[in-house]
């Protein structure tokens, strides 16, 4: 199920930036990027919160512990869901889709896109969690 989900996340490579977005092609924001593959792959993990600004209040953690399951990012393999901060605050998921890879719905690119994992993005790195069925 993992190479299924990473080849699925890769699917929505390029689809537009767009908050509390859910379709691919359309617009998508990182939530709605995991979200719709997971979906997409027959997965319902119910990690999907709704309303939330577009600067988060600091609760997409708790919500992520309360469906996935962490794991330590030394140990992360691809189909694992990264978790972000910015500003000291966990506000932004992506999905590890290689080693050092890492496809998200990235606001300043406007579009999802994926990249290297680099020791700049490492360090934002606030938790990192697998997901029930993709493990």
């Amino acid at each position: 199920m993992r190479a299924a989900f990473v080849a699925e996340v890769r699917t929505w490579l390029d689809t537009p930036y767009q908050h509390q977005g859910r379709l691919k092609g359309v617009g998508v924001d990182c939530i709605g990027l995991v979200v719709g593959a997971l979906h997409a792959c027959g997965l319902f993990v119910d990690v999907d919160p709704t309303g939330y600004d577009k600067r988060p209040d600091g609760t997409l953690r708790a919500r992520m512990l309360d469906y996935l399951t962490p794991v330590a990012l030394d140990e992360a393999q691809p189909g694992d869901i990264l978790l972000f901060h910015f500003a000291a605050v966990p506000m932004h998921i992506g999905v590890l889709t290689g080693p050092d890879m890492i496809t998200h719905a990235y606001s300043r690119n406007r579009r999802v896109v994926e990249h290297r994992l680099d020791e700049r993005w490492r360090a934002l790195v606030a938790s990192s969690f697998s997901v029930p069925g993709v493990e």
